[in-house]
């Protein structure tokens, strides 16, 4: 049985494992992790004006809309809140320090691992803010505010369901939202 200074259990005892690769730095562990299936990450923030309107950004590598935000950079030891502030700097200039986790989204798709995408709350934006916004012209074409009743016209896919979950957190002031492709977790997939 091998046991890690990590393998601590209740009371200081060891807590016992069989799985040595688990517990050791070497190939052996190496290939275990290896063989683990992969799960991609992405953050964004939801930002609103004074108004109540949603800034949702324009990209030219797909159709559809946006949330400022992207792909949380893990083998740099980027964590989802950091990953949303350098997204939002590098899309729109703004370096805004993300406000309380909104949703977490389970998202499957074809032919990619799935992602988990956090949504945190972006703030009200000022007007001096608004004015500063310079898009990353590599990958956006434009931005703009969008009445929450307007959404369906901009977001594709699971991102739509995902932003009127965090818009409702925001409304009720309740607590994070766990989702699964977009919809509330444990309602995926169930025959009504």
């Amino acid at each position: 049985m091998a046991v890690h200074d990590s393998a601590i259990g209740p009371r200081g005892r060891a807590a016992p494992t069989t799985l040595s690769a688990v517990t050791t730095p070497d190939a052996d562990y190496a290939t275990y992790i290896a063989g683990l299936p992969r799960v991609l990450s992405g953050a964004a923030s939801l930002f609103r004006d004074a108004e109540g309107r949603l800034l949702l950004v324009e990209p030219n590598y797909r159709e559809g809309w946006a949330l400022p935000g992207g792909t949380v950079e893990s083998e740099t030891g980027e964590g989802p809140r950091q990953a949303a502030r350098r997204e939002t700097a590098e899309e729109i200039g703004l370096d805004v320090a993300p406000g309380r986790l909104l949703a977490v989204d389970w998202v499957r798709g074809p032919g990619r691992p799935p992602i988990v995408a956090y949504l945190y709350d972006g703030g009200v934006l000022t007007a001096d803010q608004l004015a500063a916004i310079r898009i990353q012209e590599d990958e956006l074409l434009s931005w703009r505010l969008v009445a929450p009743a307007d959404l369906d016209g901009f977001l594709l896919g699971t991102l739509g369901g995902r932003v009127r979950a965090a818009l409702e957190v925001l409304a009720s002031g309740s607590g994070t939202v766990e989702l699964e492709d977009g919809e509330p977790a444990g309602r995926v997939g169930e025959s009504t």
